[in-house]
Parts: C-alpha cells; structure tokens; sequence
C-alpha cells in the first residue's frame, strides 16, 4: 500500500463499473475525495474519507477550466499535499501536473494494484473498462500493458 490518495468521480465510477471498486483502498493507505465527487458517485462507501477542499480562491480559478469536481478534487490535493491526484480528464491532469502534483489515471491505479500483487495481470481489466464505455486511447492500452508487461514492447 502506498500513501495517499485524492480522486474525482471518474476513477469510482469506472472501478465499480468493472466490479473493482474495493482495489482502490487496497492500492493506498487513505483515499479521500471531495464531497462534491463523493455525491457525484452517489453511494457512500466506508472506506473513502469525505474531505472539504477550503481554499475558496483556488476553487473558483480551477472552475473557470474544468468541472466541479475536478477542481474540488485538485484543490483538496494541493491542501494536503504528498498526494496522488487520480484524475482521468487529460487538462484536469495537465493542470495539477503544472500545480506540482503527482497525477495517475484509473488505468494507472489498475498497474499500481499489479505492481503490488492485489491482481494478476491488468490486460482483462483495461478491455472492461473499455468495454464500460471508459474512454482510451490506442496508446495508452498498448502503454499500459508494456508497462505491465503483458505486451512486447514495441
């Protein structure tokens, strides 16, 4: 396990649609969200700490270029810092990236969860998620499964 951890909607919503919702706090120490992302995902879940971002300012900047919870959930990040932000949208991750925050996406939760021996192989799961209408590019499937190694590499 490792750490802690600050995720959008889109990471919950994605696990839970391939039936491994339960790896995320098996990947890290704590996974908090915002109670913005936590309604957005809509059921309560024992082991997500529901966690107010407070710096207003911050918020309302981000808003004027990503969703809500987008912004809460990079705001809360900033607040507590040594954090992974799990955010999937490509200008959510561009912007924390440039904030100096450490960013993964669902699909790099699902490498971090081979890595540590909570699943065998993450080729099966990447094509569920797929398959559960979650957008991906051909280069980030053949990305992942290089660095799963579950594919040559090129």
């Amino acid at each position: 396990m490792s750490g802690r951890a600050v995720t959008n909607s889109t990471c919950l919503i994605a696990l839970e649609r391939i039936g491994q919702l339960a790896l995320l706090p098996r990947v890290f120490a704590a996974v908090l969200a915002p109670p913005l992302v936590s309604a957005e995902f809509g059921s309560p879940l024992d082991w997500l700490a529901v966690t107010p971002a407070t710096n207003l300012n911050l918020i309302a900047a981000l808003r004027s270029q990503l969703d809500d919870g987008e912004a809460h959930a990079i705001a809360l990040a900033m607040e507590l810092g040594d954090v992974v932000a799990i955010l999937d949208d490509k200008k959510a991750r561009r912007i924390a990236r440039q904030m100096g925050l450490t960013v993964i996406g669902t699909v790099g939760v699902l490498l971090r969860a081979k890595r540590q021996g909570l699943i065998p192989a993450v080729q099966s799961l990447i094509v569920a998620l797929r398959d559960a209408g979650f957008h991906m590019t051909p280069a980030l499937y053949a990305e992942a499964l290089q660095l799963a190694g579950e594919a040559p590499a090129p």
